[in-house]
């Protein structure tokens, strides 16, 4: 990598007394990259992430974050992360206010910037108005807010969401992928993406490593994974009403052609082959009312690299 590497995890396994959570995990982040990390519950995301942290120690390899072993300098480096769990627990007692100001004064933040950056960052997260009000009267989506705010309160360098946007409607999770993306774009930081969301993946994240029973199985930007592991382009062809089952006749017999509600032809892997197709069922007497591609997508690369295929 030519920018500054962040993150660099070199052949690091962690172990659960027999259960081996993460297996010889290799990667780098850059600074101000948006990476994200994808699989199955259990796949080892979330370890991955506490051993980052310094919260989990590996029992094999070598971990480095801003610089930092974080084991030895854990207590540095947590100052310079912001940490949202998937099930984050918050003081349901206390306000928006006091939880923030608690994880504030933990990090290191004088007094006097402390008041500051808590208006800031609950205005943010559109919690304006609210910050006085005790948490436990809050929905599960504010709840969820008031952590990410918790865990963006002191600046962090570095970032650490695990499944950011669970519990959020629509409008809140779009606001919150909006700030992700402004954190990495405009203030330079770098976030590390724990979801099960693979289109937010594909709309946030620079790269992503595709993680399976604690190995990492691909790594690259969206579109190089779909270019190397994904089917071709798709192309949906709309014919006349009735007459998609005698249309796909009229394509040759090794395209992979599927006929949805009686006038689309589902085509699969065309990526040449468009004109040709549309050519042939002119020539074979079809209107052809529109022609549709579909690129591949994470989501199909994410479902091929689980399907039990090996990788080559």
């Amino acid at each position: 990598m030519t920018s500054t590497v962040v993150a660099d995890v070199a052949h690091v396994t962690r172990r659960f007394g027999t259960f081996t959570a993460l297996d010889d995990v290799t990667l780098q982040v850059a600074e101000g990259e948006v990476f994200g990390l994808l699989g199955h519950n259990g796949a080892g995301k979330t370890t991955l992430l506490r051993v980052l942290n310094g919260l989990l120690v590996s029992h094999g390899g070598s971990v480095s974050l801003l610089g930092m072993d974080p084991i030895r300098d854990g207590k540095a480096l947590r100052r310079r992360t912001g940490v949202l769990t998937e099930y984050p627990a918050l003081a349901e007692l206390l306000s928006a206010r006091e939880n923030l100001a608690i994880y504030a004064s933990i990090h290191g933040m004088a007094p006097t910037e402390i008041e500051v950056a808590i208006s800031e960052t609950l205005n943010v997260l559109g919690l304006g108005g609210r910050e006085d009000e005790p948490v436990r009267g809050f929905s599960a989506g504010l709840k969820q807010r008031v952590a990410l705010a918790r865990a963006l309160v002191h600046k962090p360098d570095v970032l650490m969401l695990d499944e950011p946007t669970t519990n959020m409607d629509p409008v809140a999770a779009k606001d919150v992928r909006t700030l992700i993306h402004r954190i990495a774009r405009a203030e330079g930081r770098t976030v590390i993406l724990s979801t099960h969301n693979l289109a937010e993946a594909s709309e946030l994240c620079d790269r992503v490593a595709i993680v399976r029973h604690g190995r990492i199985i691909a790594v690259g930007s969206p579109a190089e994974l779909a270019a190397r592991f994904a089917a071709g382009v798709t192309v949906s062809i709309e014919v006349g009403p009735g007459e998609a089952d005698r249309a796909a006749t009229a394509l040759p017999s090794p395209m992979a052609v599927e006929v949805i509600n009686g006038r689309t032809l589902r085509v699969a892997d065309a990526d040449q082959d468009v004109p040709a197709i549309v050519r042939k069922l002119v020539e074979a007497g079809h209107d052809v009312h529109a022609v549709t591609p579909h690129q591949p997508t994470l989501e199909d690369v994410y479902l091929h690299l689980h399907d039990g295929e090996r990788l080559s």
